[in-house]
């Protein structure tokens, strides 16, 4: 097995994540196959020179490295190890999961794959759909040393690759610290907007001040600039993800004994805000959902 040039890609999963980086590692120069449940998610990267697979295992037969990009633990575990899933009768050496399932079933897939003579690599990725296409893409991967400095060049094609740790389960944990980090920023700045504009304050001028000063975060910078002022809520990541993603990690720190007075109450909000606008809807959504609640800005949809 080798991860340069000549190595065989496998890649399942191609959504919102996985569809851009696979289209990287075609143009990289790596031959692919490919399989996504929706056939119509593998038709442009079959029109540029991959091969469509009817399975996870006949991506698994036909590669040295695969690939999995999913969006749910469950779909990453079938998909694994399930009937017609990659251990089935694999060729493949290495496996990379840039999926957010959480340590446990990281571990699980890892202990499977390990029966095969699979390495695992655990590694998550941050910077959404523009990260993904542009290849800048933050990777938490963790893995042995010699995997992780075998494969940089195949993650630098797709971003910046880290070394977070050695045991599966490591990269996962790191995500979802990232993660509730992330959720909770774009909670309490909806929260803040919703204060300021029910007090007569301009949004944009709110957020110039804002990035300007010691309230600036992701949010500020990124997700209300381009999704949040001009009303689109279309910044690309699901509500749905989000609060999977927190759930996962309050999993986490209550098997640790961490307390989480702050997080459980984001986890709320975003709980409230897949309640009331499906998870399939964009996590921006959460403005409108604390909007609602305080009536402090018209609505189209209220």
């Amino acid at each position: 097995m080798s991860a340069g040039a000549a190595a065989r890609i496998g890649f399942v999963g191609l959504g919102q994540i996985g569809g851009p980086v696979s289209r990287r590692l075609l143009a990289a120069g790596h031959p692919m196959c490919v399989f996504d449940l929706r056939q119509k998610a593998s038709l442009a990267l079959v029109q540029a020179g991959a091969t469509r697979a009817a399975s996870a295992a006949e991506v698994a037969a036909s590669s040295d490295i695969v690939f999995v990009s999913l969006p749910t633990p469950q779909a990453v575990e079938q998909v694994a190890t399930g009937p017609d899933g990659l251990l089935v009768d694999p060729a493949c050496r290495v496996y990379i999961d840039l999926s957010t399932t959480g340590p446990t079933v990281a571990r699980r897939v890892e202990h499977a794959c390990l029966q095969r003579n699979i390495a695992v690599v655990d590694a998550p990725v941050s910077g959404g759909v523009a990260g993904a296409s542009a290849g800048t893409l933050a990777i938490m991967a963790a893995c042995e040393r010699r995997l992780f400095d075998e494969i940089t060049p195949l993650l630098s094609t797709l971003g910046r690759p880290f070394h977070v740790g050695t045991k599966i389960g490591q990269g996962q944990m790191m995500k979802l610290v990232n993660n509730l980090l992330a959720g909770t920023a774009l909670a309490i700045t909806a929260e803040a907007f919703a204060i300021g504009a029910k007090g007569g304050l301009d949004p944009a001028i709110m957020l110039k001040v804002i990035n300007a000063s010691s309230g600036r975060n992701d949010a500020t910078v990124n997700k209300f600039p381009r999704s949040v002022l001009d009303r689109s809520f279309a910044y690309g990541f699901a509500t749905g993800l989000m609060h999977k993603d927190i759930e996962l990690c309050l999993l986490e720190a209550k098997k640790m004994g961490v307390p989480t007075y702050v997080a459980s109450a984001v986890r709320q909000v975003w709980l409230h805000t897949e309640t009331q606008f499906g998870a399939a809807s964009d996590f921006t959504n959460i403005v409108r959902c604390v909007e609602r609640w305080s009536d402090a800005a018209p609505d189209d949809i209220r």
